[in-house]
């Protein structure tokens, strides 16, 4: 049994649901957000609450029925508060900027690298940080993993992209023989 899949996701204030069929839409202060659910789960609505069940018997119902409930709940989440992620960027001459919806980076190569700012993310540069945020937890996650992707850290000096607050080991450089 799915410990996940058996809790029950709350509606809060100010947040409207509606189930048509297969599909779940959550609209809230922030925007609006849907998810098509599987055939071999059930969603109910049942007052304040939502509730998911396993409706069919294969091996990959007991999985889609807690991964269904966390979709609804970052759903919820993220019509009412919205996610963000920050991203770090180290490195001597390392630069980034904003020009309306596309990102500039100087990584060190022989071109500037730009990247649009998806749709439905905006995104902020203060200092060395830049911070994605928006309503959609995968699509916050998928775009700064994207960002990271064009100058992962390295280990010998630490320089490129990192999560804030996420730690690298270093390696140990060359000795030299003496």
């Amino acid at each position: 049994m799915s410990r996940i899949g058996k809790q029950s996701v709350m509606i809060p204030a100010g947040v409207e649901v509606v189930l048509s069929g297969n599909k779940l839409s959550v609209k809230g202060p922030k925007g609006a957000l849907s998810l098509l659910h599987h055939y071999e789960v059930s969603v109910v609505i049942d007052g304040e609450e939502i509730r998911v069940q396993k409706t069919g018997k294969s091996k990959m119902a007991p999985a889609l029925w807690g991964t269904t409930v966390r979709l609804i709940q970052n759903m919820i989440t993220g019509v009412t508060q919205g996610f963000s992620k920050q991203l770090e960027l180290n490195g001597v001459g390392y630069r980034m900027s904003l020009q309306g919806q596309k990102l500039v980076f100087a990584l060190g190569f022989s071109h500037p690298v730009e990247v649009v700012v998806a749709p439905g993310l905006s995104a902020s540069i203060e200092n060395n940080v830049l911070t994605v945020s928006g309503i959609d937890r995968q699509q916050v996650g998928q775009f700064s993993a994207e960002i990271k992707k064009l100058k992962p850290v390295e280990p010998y000096k630490g320089k490129g992209f990192r999560y804030v607050g996420e730690t690298v080991l270093k390696k140990e450089g060359k000795k030299s023989a003496a």
